[in-house]
């Protein structure tokens, strides 16, 4: 059976009573509250759980390693027999391997040729290295003071049948099926990928590769917010470029709500003749202008249309690329099922001048190069040059702030946030 979790509530992103401009601290952790995961289940094979959520706590079907076993060449014996002073050994006959058990106990007081991955014969609890013996066809000595257990692993010493192998919410990664795989577990619950809708708005806007008119420019947005939600690990469904015509967008979100889970906009959120996704979404009774305290960005339309939410971003690209990693991005997280997603930021030293002004949290496009921050020539927000140009972002706090070279500050890679 799919499970298919309830819809969101029409008022999940209503600001509290007399909000106007909405820090951006207080703006995540509202959308954290308030959201929940949107996606239904269903179970997969291993080759298919790569980049999927997990649904459920993956549990270890056996131990691993599953019994103990060596992790040198060597001679194993029981540590418990050895006498005093320099040990001189007897062989036994045969070999352990990896995938050669064997069968017969050592006896006390005698070693065994072992080597590496093999499991430990009975009477076996230690290992010595070939390179610290000195051997003979059928004995070998080597010098005391070796520890009891030495090069051995214990049975489980990584994790025991029963264990929570992968949590609920992980995105299942390479090291992920190879800790499944060694555990036994060939199918996981996983959540549906989650399903975007990217649509572009405005009169303006045309098809790059057609023939642009006076007064029209290539569509930027969808390209790259239909690429950053590819990047993230969701399905991008591309709805192309809608006119500003309120009827044309109303039936945009019509088909959007039928085939995707979130809604994606840029353009038209904010409250201007021509700005109708935000109408559309108050005639729906189910809009809030979050004018966020935010630069690139400011103006977020978030709403509800048929179930589904919808993230109105600013039409400028630089602001829609910034809005979409430091807003939409942890939202789709809990919406997919992934959880909240945080992106990690570290210090690094400045590698320019800057006097911020407070009242605001600012974005700044920026690269590390000679382990310093450097900026983008143009703090513009129309240079989109600068988004290609960048490889991630400097995060300046509400405050305001004097930086000169040299002082510490945050930058956070485009990586953090996939």
């Amino acid at each position: 059976m799919t499970l298919r979790p309830p819809p969101l509530r029409d008022d999940c992103f209503a600001l509290p009573a007399g909000v106007d401009w909405t820090p951006v601290d207080q703006a995540l952790a509202m959308l954290r509250d308030r959201l929940h995961p949107v996606v239904g289940q269903e179970t997969c094979n291993l080759d298919q759980a790569l980049g999927r959520i997990v649904a459920a706590p993956v549990v270890a079907e056996r131990p691993n390693p599953p019994q103990a076993n060596t992790a040198v060449d060597g001679y194993g014996f029981a540590h418990g027999s050895l006498g005093a002073g320099d040990p001189v050994l007897p062989l036994v006959k045969g070999r352990a391997a990896a995938g050669l058990a064997y069968e017969a106990e050592v006896p006390a007081g005698h070693a065994i040729r072992i080597l590496t991955g093999a499991a430990l014969p009975k009477g076996v609890d230690t290992v010595v290295l070939q390179e610290d013996v000195t051997a003979a066809d059928s004995q070998i000595a080597f010098r005391a003071g070796i520890r009891p257990g030495a090069n051995t692993r214990k049975a489980g010493e990584d994790i025991g049948a029963g264990d929570v192998a992968l949590p609920a919410g992980r995105v299942v990664t390479p090291a992920d099926l190879a800790l499944m795989a060694a555990v036994g577990v060939s199918r996981i619950s996983v959540h549906h990928r989650l399903r975007v809708a990217v649509i572009s708005t405005g009169d303006e806007l045309v098809e790059p590769g057609t023939k642009a008119a006076a007064g029209q420019v290539f569509d930027a947005n969808r390209p790259m917010l239909t690429g950053l939600v590819e990047t993230f690990g969701y399905d991008p469904v591309d709805l192309g470029i809608v006119r500003d015509d309120r009827q044309a967008l109303r039936q945009a979100f019509d088909a959007a709500s039928e085939r995707s889970d979130v809604i994606l906009t840029s353009g038209g959120a904010s409250s201007g003749d021509e700005d109708h996704v935000s109408a559309l979404l108050n005639e729906a009774g189910a809009m809030a202008e979050w004018r966020i305290a935010l630069k690139p960005g400011r103006p977020l339309a978030l709403g509800m249309w048929r179930g589904k939410p919808v993230f109105g971003l600013p039409g400028n690209p630089v602001a829609a690329l910034v809005c979409t990693l430091i807003f939409a991005r942890p939202a789709m997280g809990v919406l997919s099922g992934a959880g909240w997603c945080e992106p990690q930021g570290f210090e690094v030293p400045a590698g320019f001048e800057k006097n911020k002004k407070p009242g605001r949290r600012e974005y700044l496009r920026a690269r590390i190069r000679g382990g310093r921050a450097e900026l983008f020539k143009s703090e513009g927000s129309g240079r989109i040059s600068g988004l290609s140009w960048a490889e991630g972002l400097i995060e300046l706090g509400d405050a305001g702030q004097e930086i000169r070279p040299g002082d510490p500050v945050t930058f956070i890679p485009y990586g953090s946030f996939t």
